[in-house]
Protein backbone atom coordinates (compact mmCIF):
# COMPACT_ATOMS: atom_id res chain seq x y z
CA UNK A 1 0.00 0.00 0.00
CA UNK A 2 1.56 3.59 -0.88
CA UNK A 3 2.15 5.62 2.09
CA UNK A 4 -0.71 8.57 2.92
CA UNK A 5 0.81 12.06 3.17
CA UNK A 6 -0.43 14.84 4.44
CA UNK A 7 0.29 18.12 2.43
CA UNK A 8 0.82 21.59 4.38
CA UNK A 9 -0.61 24.85 3.95
CA UNK A 10 2.01 26.83 1.79
CA UNK A 11 1.33 30.45 3.28
CA UNK A 12 2.03 28.49 7.21
CA UNK A 13 6.13 27.96 5.79
CA UNK A 14 7.24 32.17 7.06
CA UNK A 15 10.32 33.23 9.22
CA UNK A 16 7.98 34.43 11.89
CA UNK A 17 8.46 30.81 13.88
CA UNK A 18 5.15 29.76 12.79
CA UNK A 19 4.08 25.96 13.72
CA UNK A 20 4.96 24.39 10.69
CA UNK A 21 8.59 26.31 10.23
CA UNK A 22 9.10 25.04 13.81
CA UNK A 23 8.75 21.47 12.73
CA UNK A 24 11.07 21.80 10.02
CA UNK A 25 13.61 23.75 12.11
CA UNK A 26 13.40 21.29 15.09
CA UNK A 27 13.59 17.67 12.63
CA UNK A 28 16.50 19.55 10.82
CA UNK A 29 18.35 20.45 14.51
CA UNK A 30 17.48 16.61 15.28
CA UNK A 31 19.19 15.49 12.21
CA UNK A 32 22.49 17.42 12.83
CA UNK A 33 22.55 17.21 17.01
CA UNK A 34 24.31 13.91 17.89
CA UNK A 35 27.31 13.33 15.53
CA UNK A 36 24.95 13.95 12.18
CA UNK A 37 25.37 15.98 9.28
CA UNK A 38 22.42 17.20 9.06
CA UNK A 39 18.92 16.41 7.15
CA UNK A 40 18.49 14.75 3.89
CA UNK A 41 14.93 15.55 2.01
CA UNK A 42 14.08 12.33 1.99
CA UNK A 43 14.46 12.01 5.90
CA UNK A 44 12.75 15.43 6.50
CA UNK A 45 9.85 13.96 4.29
CA UNK A 46 9.47 11.06 6.47
CA UNK A 47 9.52 13.11 9.41
CA UNK A 48 6.99 15.16 8.56
CA UNK A 49 4.73 12.92 7.23
CA UNK A 50 4.33 14.53 3.75
CA UNK A 51 5.67 13.77 0.04
CA UNK A 52 9.49 14.06 -0.52
CA UNK A 53 8.49 16.97 -3.18
CA UNK A 54 6.41 18.88 -0.50
CA UNK A 55 9.42 18.75 1.58
CA UNK A 56 11.53 19.47 -0.86
CA UNK A 57 9.26 22.57 -1.98
CA UNK A 58 9.26 23.40 1.77
CA UNK A 59 12.58 23.82 2.35
CA UNK A 60 13.27 25.92 -0.40
CA UNK A 61 10.87 28.31 1.10
CA UNK A 62 12.60 28.18 4.06
CA UNK A 63 15.98 28.43 2.31
CA UNK A 64 14.62 31.75 0.66
CA UNK A 65 13.08 32.69 4.38
CA UNK A 66 17.01 32.66 5.77
CA UNK A 67 16.13 29.72 8.31
CA UNK A 68 17.85 26.78 6.15
CA UNK A 69 21.04 26.35 4.08
CA UNK A 70 20.75 23.83 1.30
CA UNK A 71 23.16 23.09 -1.81
CA UNK A 72 21.72 20.17 -4.20
CA UNK A 73 22.92 16.55 -3.41
CA UNK A 74 23.91 17.88 0.15
CA UNK A 75 22.64 18.17 3.34
CA UNK A 76 20.20 20.29 5.01
CA UNK A 77 21.21 22.80 7.83
CA UNK A 78 20.31 25.13 9.99
CA UNK A 79 21.02 29.26 9.12
CA UNK A 80 22.17 31.07 12.05
CA UNK A 81 18.80 32.60 12.02
CA UNK A 82 17.33 29.41 12.32
CA UNK A 83 20.02 27.33 14.64
CA UNK A 84 18.57 30.25 16.80
CA UNK A 85 14.53 29.74 16.05
CA UNK A 86 15.34 26.24 16.51
CA UNK A 87 17.17 25.97 19.96
CA UNK A 88 13.65 28.03 21.77
CA UNK A 89 11.59 25.08 20.01
CA UNK A 90 13.74 22.55 21.55
CA UNK A 91 13.70 24.00 24.56
CA UNK A 92 10.30 24.38 24.68
CA UNK A 93 9.55 20.58 23.93
CA UNK A 94 12.22 19.13 26.55
CA UNK A 95 11.27 21.52 29.50
CA UNK A 96 7.20 20.47 28.50
CA UNK A 97 8.72 16.57 28.25
CA UNK A 98 10.15 17.07 31.47
CA UNK A 99 7.47 19.01 33.59
CA UNK A 100 5.09 16.21 32.09
CA UNK A 101 7.07 13.42 34.13
CA UNK A 102 8.84 15.66 37.22
CA UNK A 103 4.89 16.82 37.83
CA UNK A 104 1.91 14.94 36.32
CA UNK A 105 3.16 11.76 36.31
CA UNK A 106 3.65 10.26 33.03
CA UNK A 107 5.33 7.61 31.67
CA UNK A 108 8.58 8.60 29.49
CA UNK A 109 7.27 7.33 26.21
CA UNK A 110 3.95 8.94 26.57
CA UNK A 111 5.19 12.47 26.78
CA UNK A 112 6.62 13.49 23.42
CA UNK A 113 3.41 13.48 21.39
CA UNK A 114 2.35 15.86 24.27
CA UNK A 115 4.85 17.76 24.25
CA UNK A 116 4.50 18.59 20.08
CA UNK A 117 1.00 19.55 20.97
CA UNK A 118 1.72 22.39 23.70
CA UNK A 119 4.92 23.24 22.74
CA UNK A 120 3.18 25.71 19.92
CA UNK A 121 0.77 27.19 22.51
CA UNK A 122 2.75 27.59 25.58
CA UNK A 123 3.63 31.51 26.45
CA UNK A 124 7.34 32.31 27.40
CA UNK A 125 6.26 33.29 30.69
CA UNK A 126 4.68 30.37 31.18
CA UNK A 127 7.90 28.17 30.42
CA UNK A 128 9.93 30.52 32.38
CA UNK A 129 7.70 29.47 35.54
CA UNK A 130 8.39 26.11 34.00
CA UNK A 131 11.79 26.28 34.14
CA UNK A 132 11.80 27.23 37.65
CA UNK A 133 9.48 25.02 39.17
CA UNK A 134 11.75 21.70 37.92
CA UNK A 135 14.84 23.39 39.30
CA UNK A 136 16.32 24.52 35.65
CA UNK A 137 16.78 21.33 34.69
CA UNK A 138 19.49 20.69 32.16
CA UNK A 139 18.39 17.37 30.18
CA UNK A 140 15.06 16.13 29.70
CA UNK A 141 13.49 12.64 30.77
CA UNK A 142 15.71 10.87 27.47
CA UNK A 143 18.96 12.33 28.20
CA UNK A 144 18.69 15.40 25.64
CA UNK A 145 20.16 18.60 26.90
CA UNK A 146 17.60 21.76 27.60
CA UNK A 147 19.17 25.08 26.04
CA UNK A 148 18.80 27.60 28.70
CA UNK A 149 17.01 30.50 28.52
CA UNK A 150 19.92 32.54 27.05
CA UNK A 151 21.01 29.60 24.59
CA UNK A 152 23.67 27.90 25.61
CA UNK A 153 23.56 23.74 25.28
CA UNK A 154 25.76 21.59 27.56
CA UNK A 155 26.85 18.31 25.17
CA UNK A 156 27.57 15.96 27.44
CA UNK A 157 30.69 13.65 26.54
CA UNK A 158 28.72 10.27 25.81
CA UNK A 159 29.16 7.42 23.36
CA UNK A 160 27.13 4.56 21.42
CA UNK A 161 26.85 1.99 23.64
CA UNK A 162 27.06 0.10 20.05
CA UNK A 163 30.82 0.81 20.44
CA UNK A 164 31.17 -1.19 23.49
CA UNK A 165 32.64 -4.45 23.62
CA UNK A 166 30.60 -7.39 24.98
CA UNK A 167 31.64 -7.33 28.94
CA UNK A 168 32.07 -3.91 29.01
CA UNK A 169 29.70 -1.43 30.64
CA UNK A 170 28.81 1.93 30.73
CA UNK A 171 26.45 4.43 32.57
CA UNK A 172 23.56 5.51 30.30
CA UNK A 173 22.82 9.23 30.16
CA UNK A 174 20.68 9.81 26.27
CA UNK A 175 18.53 7.18 25.19
CA UNK A 176 16.26 8.38 21.58
CA UNK A 177 13.10 8.97 22.01
CA UNK A 178 11.57 6.19 20.69
CA UNK A 179 8.28 4.55 22.55
CA UNK A 180 9.60 1.16 21.63
CA UNK A 181 12.66 1.65 22.80
CA UNK A 182 11.95 3.20 25.59
CA UNK A 183 9.29 0.28 26.75
CA UNK A 184 11.80 -2.10 26.39
CA UNK A 185 14.06 -0.17 28.55
CA UNK A 186 11.92 0.69 31.57
CA UNK A 187 10.42 -3.13 31.62
CA UNK A 188 14.69 -4.05 31.61
CA UNK A 189 15.08 -1.55 34.42
CA UNK A 190 17.14 0.37 32.62
CA UNK A 191 16.89 4.69 32.72
CA UNK A 192 19.25 7.21 32.84
CA UNK A 193 21.85 6.92 34.88
CA UNK A 194 21.59 2.72 35.00
CA UNK A 195 25.03 1.21 34.67
CA UNK A 196 24.11 -0.94 32.15
CA UNK A 197 26.81 -3.73 30.60
CA UNK A 198 26.65 -5.34 27.11
CA UNK A 199 26.03 -9.02 27.39
CA UNK A 200 25.48 -9.54 23.16
CA UNK A 201 25.74 -7.98 19.50
CA UNK A 202 23.44 -8.74 16.50
CA UNK A 203 20.21 -11.11 16.17
CA UNK A 204 18.67 -12.29 13.64
CA UNK A 205 16.34 -9.70 12.46
CA UNK A 206 19.25 -7.40 12.79
CA UNK A 207 22.78 -7.67 13.25
CA UNK A 208 23.12 -4.16 14.21
CA UNK A 209 21.45 -4.43 18.02
CA UNK A 210 22.98 -4.68 20.92
CA UNK A 211 21.74 -6.29 24.15
CA UNK A 212 21.60 -4.77 27.72
CA UNK A 213 21.97 -5.65 31.24
CA UNK A 214 20.62 -3.19 34.29
CA UNK A 215 23.91 -4.02 36.82
CA UNK A 216 22.80 -3.62 40.08
CA UNK A 217 25.07 -2.75 42.85
CA UNK A 218 25.55 -6.19 43.78
CA UNK A 219 26.63 -6.83 40.17
CA UNK A 220 23.70 -9.41 39.76
CA UNK A 221 23.97 -8.63 35.79
CA UNK A 222 27.60 -10.44 35.39
CA UNK A 223 25.95 -13.76 36.99
CA UNK A 224 23.36 -13.62 34.29
CA UNK A 225 20.35 -12.14 36.34
CA UNK A 226 18.06 -10.10 34.78
CA UNK A 227 15.90 -9.03 32.07
CA UNK A 228 17.87 -8.17 28.74
CA UNK A 229 16.82 -5.23 26.54
CA UNK A 230 17.72 -5.26 22.59
CA UNK A 231 18.48 -1.85 21.66
CA UNK A 232 18.56 -0.96 17.45
CA UNK A 233 21.66 0.98 16.71
CA UNK A 234 22.09 5.00 17.97
CA UNK A 235 19.19 4.55 20.15
CA UNK A 236 21.25 4.59 23.53
CA UNK A 237 23.91 6.42 24.53
CA UNK A 238 26.13 5.61 27.83
CA UNK A 239 29.05 8.05 29.92
CA UNK A 240 31.61 5.58 29.44
CA UNK A 241 35.37 6.66 29.23
CA UNK A 242 37.82 5.09 27.06
CA UNK A 243 38.48 1.67 28.86
CA UNK A 244 35.25 1.02 29.85
CA UNK A 245 35.20 -0.83 32.53
CA UNK A 246 34.64 -4.81 32.61
CA UNK A 247 32.26 -6.19 34.21
CA UNK A 248 32.06 -6.94 38.10
CA UNK A 249 32.87 -10.47 38.69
Amino acid sequence: MSPVYREEPMRELTADGSSVTQDYLKAVWAASEWGGEGASITGLARRMGVAPSTASENVARLVEAGLLEHAPYRAVTLSAQGQRLARGMVRRHRLLETYLVAALGFEWDEVHAEAEVLEHAVSDRLLAALDAALGHPARDPHGDPIPTADGRVAVPDLCAVDSLRVGQCGVVGRIRDDSDVLKQLAQAGIGLDTRVLVVGRGGDADPRVTSVRAVRSDGAAAAGEGPIAVVPAGCLWVLAPPDAAQAPQ
